[in-house]
């Protein structure tokens, strides 16, 4: 690997006297936006970005104007245009300015240039593999564990969002950013239940939320991996895909683990694809779903009405009666034990 790639420890110190990684990631970004031109734009057109809010029973979700989020939105994640680009997260393909911190030669952590967060960061693995989550699962909890203090850590899915479904990644933003960060534990009662729970971990479902997703909250790693792999043999009963169309938030506080399972129906929903003036350039991904909806262009952006919202959400969401299917199966998966 080109080691110019890595900033140097002295590098970072500069903007962090901290030695930790979770205030490396800041330092980092704070070094590429004074270093590299294409960060220190798109940090700076945060300035501009546009807020819209929409409120429900208990929680509101988000419109974002952000016009540089053209590039993800409307990429095209086919096989045919991804074999005819070059890998933009491989480090062999990185713009020259571009540094990262190594974690455990394993994966680079990245600046993303095109930021959605005060703090965005891209975490791909050093090797091009494609993006799939079971085998990597373990590496999502690890750096949710290093990097949490100020960052929620976030999985997209090869079809549900991701923009390099060549290439295994993470992605991190800033902590309080979506609403799901401050309404989760009031949901989880709310409109949660426990599907499965024991003196070291708890499974939730929870519903009436726009979209349907599963909690798996423990301070146990293990135990954690464990309901992980339950849950996602459970999506794979249904969903033949590659792998089960899911997005993923993983958080660390007070030595605990809280990953957020957002199983998916569909990448993308039919206002997408209108070319008549019902168009709405939405493609919804982890952030979305963690309640900011993202839509890189100014006429969705103000045309977009409460109930075009809920109907984006409900496409890409699996049905009710699916997630009443998946709840049986949990329950099942602990009884047969």
């Amino acid at each position: 690997m080109h080691e110019k790639v890595f900033i140097s420890d002295a590098e970072l110190k500069k903007y962090s006297e901290s030695s930790t990684l979770a205030d490396g990631t800041r330092a980092l970004v704070k070094h590429q936006r004074e270093h590299w031109d294409l960060a220190g734009e798109g940090y700076s057109s945060l300035d501009d970005v546009q807020i819209r809010e929409f409120e429900f029973d208990e929680f509101h979700v988000k419109i974002q104007f952000n016009p540089q989020r053209i590039i993800s939105s409307s990429a095209k994640v086919d096989k045919k245009s991804i074999s005819e680009r070059a890998c933009f997260l491989c480090y062999k393909n990185l713009p020259e300015q571009q540094r990262g911190i190594p974690y455990f030669r394993d994966y680079l952590i990245l600046v993303n240039p095109f930021p959605i967060f005060t703090e965005h960061l891209t975490i791909p693995k050093i090797d091009h593999i494609p993006q799939i989550i079971e085998s990597n699962f373990g590496g999502m909890l690890r750096l949710s564990e290093d990097i949490g203090k100020h960052l929620v850590v976030f999985y997209n899915g090869p079809n549900c969002g991701a923009s390099a479904p060549d290439h295994m990644h993470f992605q991190a933003g800033t902590k309080g950013f979506m609403p799901i960060d401050s309404e989760y534990d009031n949901i989880k009662i709310s409109k949660g239940e426990i599907l499965f729970s024991d003196n070291e971990v708890i499974i939730r479902g929870v519903q009436d939320y726009l979209r349907y997703f599963f909690s798996i909250e423990s301070n146990d790693a293990d135990k954690i991996k464990e309901a992980f792999s339950k849950l996602y043999s459970m999506l794979k009963i249904i969903d033949k895909n590659e792998e089960p169309m899911m997005n993923i938030l993983s958080y660390y506080e007070n030595k605990n683990w809280k990953i957020l399972i957002f199983p998916r129906q569909k990448h993308r929903p039919t206002h997408y694809f209108m070319s008549d003036e019902n168009n709405i350039l939405i493609s919804p991904a982890s952030v979305d779903l963690g309640g900011v909806c993202i839509t890189p262009q100014e006429k969705d952006f103000n045309k977009i009405t409460k109930d075009q919202l809920v109907d984006i959400l409900r496409q890409v969401s699996i049905s009710k009666e699916l997630y009443e299917y998946y709840k049986r199966k949990i329950s099942e998966f602990y009884i047969e034990e």
